[in-house]
């Protein structure tokens, strides 16, 4: 039963609907106008063909008198034969509006003021169709031949009836409704077998889809049957790309966090085994050795807390704490906080601001972002001196901070991985001075949070000069 209905929800079985209620709609509309056109034409053939007889019965009428002697033998018979022809009626009305004639001897000689009549009097002649009752009726004008303003002596009312133009109606209807009922069962076997062509190169996506449920393999859908096919194939393996890319990239940092947190825990490790194995160790090597595992501690809980930093970048921009701050104020307390390393590395540290700067921005996550900026400067300077220039300036939609130093450089086919977790353009180097890899990747979390942008402009050998760019107001 689950199944059926499953059915009735598919899009085969709305197009084989919607396909049948337009010819169904489309054959109803052609019927009706066919019909309705038919009797139109009828009418006005009909309406046309009386009208004319009648002028000539009217002229014979004025020609010969008749309106003061109503007795002729010839346009009586001529009137009758007009009447039983088209099953009607005439009556003939003078100047007193009394009826001189009537086909059906009924109200001769008695008096019709109509506001037919009277339009017609005065040179209106009417015709009207009555499909309710089936009859056309009109007025003619009897007008005196020898006045030279036409006068109108009399007037003839016909009426004449419609219904054999009524019958050969119903019988067309009758015909279009069984032509109706041939075509439809047509119509929903030519649905149903074109839903199923239409459908088809949409059932090929799903089975592909089906086929991909465990993991992600290397094949790529391609149903290029129709544009929309095509588009669909296009957008899925692009988001399959993506999972790819994520699945590597989760499966690489995974394997680099391991890597990274069992290192000092190897060496911590091998520096304890070395102390349990001797007996008698000299203090100073004691010493010299636990300063060591300190170190490694210290290097242990530096990745830890890069790690939990960036996975507080991970969260939605909605996390961030929006406060107008002094960018100015902020920079200079970063820089206060990193003079004692930069002495200790003999690196001079240079601020250069253009005009007091006030932004809408999380401080706490800009701080850190900056604070990696610069401490990479002083730690990837020269051996002997240098110095890191951090300079800021605005314009009416955005701050700008540039962090520049004299350093060791990045060659070019490294720059666009810095970014990356625990990426090192030189390892054995980043090891030996306590980087992770993740300062830069919590940089840039902290920067695109507030919907900004970083680059990098490097020459090895030569410095590195970050450039950050973030909007002054937190909803532009």
């Amino acid at each position: 039963m689950k199944g059926k209905w499953k059915y009735f929800r598919s899009l085969r079985f709305v197009i084989l609907v919607i396909m049948t209620l337009m010819s169904i709609t489309a054959a109803v509309v052609v019927e009706t106008t066919i019909v309705r056109s038919y009797e139109d034409r009828a009418v006005s053939q009909r309406t046309v063909i009386v009208k004319n007889q009648s002028d000539m019965i009217c002229n014979q009428l004025a020609v010969s008198g008749y309106m003061e002697n109503p007795h002729n033998e010839v346009i009586d018979s001529e009137i009758s034969m007009l009447t039983s022809i088209y099953g009607g009626r005439i009556l003939i009305v003078d100047q007193s509006y009394r009826i001189i004639r009537d086909t059906y001897d009924l109200d001769r000689g008695k008096y019709l003021i109509s506001q037919e009549v009277i339009q017609c009097f005065r040179g209106n002649e009417i015709s009207q169709y009555d499909g309710d009752n089936q009859y056309i009726e009109m007025t003619v004008a009897i007008t005196d031949p020898d006045s030279s303003d036409k006068e109108v002596t009399g007037v003839m009312l016909i009426s004449v009836s419609t219904e054999e133009i009524e019958n050969s109606r119903q019988v067309l209807r009758q015909k279009g409704t069984m032509i109706l009922g041939i075509t439809v069962p047509l119509i929903l076997i030519f649905g149903f077998i074109l839903s199923a062509v239409l459908v088809s190169p949409f059932e090929k996506i799903t089975s592909s889809l089906e086929h991909m449920t465990d993991g992600y393999p290397e094949e790529r859908i391609a149903v290029n049957d129709y544009m929309e096919t095509a588009l669909i194939s296009d957008a899925f393996n692009a988001v399959l790309d993506r999972l790819r890319i994520l699945d590597e990239s989760r499966q690489e940092f995974v394997s680099n966090v391991s890597h990274e947190l069992k290192t000092p825990l190897a060496s911590m490790k091998v520096l304890a085994d070395v102390l349990n194995m001797q007996e008698d160790v000299p203090a100073e090597q004691y010493r010299e050795f636990m300063q060591d595992i300190s170190q490694e501690i210290d290097r242990e809980n530096s990745i830890i807390t890069d790690l939990l930093s960036l996975v507080k970048m991970d969260k939605k921009a909605q996390d961030l704490n929006i406060d107008t701050v002094n960018i100015n104020e902020m920079l200079g307390l970063i820089l206060k906080r990193l003079t004692p390393i930069a002495a200790k590395a003999n690196v001079e540290l240079i601020l250069d601001t253009f005009r007091p700067i006030m932004a809408e921005v999380d401080q706490t996550k800009l701080t850190l972002a900056f604070s990696n900026l610069v401490e990479n400067g002083i730690k990837y300077n020269q051996p002997e001196g240098g110095w890191v220039r951090i300079t800021l300036n605005e314009d009416n939609k955005y701050f700008y901070v540039t962090v520049a130093d004299s350093g060791i450089g990045i060659p070019e086919e490294a720059q666009n991985h810095i970014f990356e977790r625990f990426y090192r353009v030189d390892k054995s180097h980043s090891r030996e001075i306590g980087g992770t890899g993740l300062g830069l990747a919590i940089a840039r979390g902290a920067i695109v949070m507030h919907r900004g942008a970083i680059k990098v402009h490097s020459i090895d050998g030569e410095g590195t000069t970050f450039s950050v760019r973030i909007p002054l107001l937190h909803n532009i």
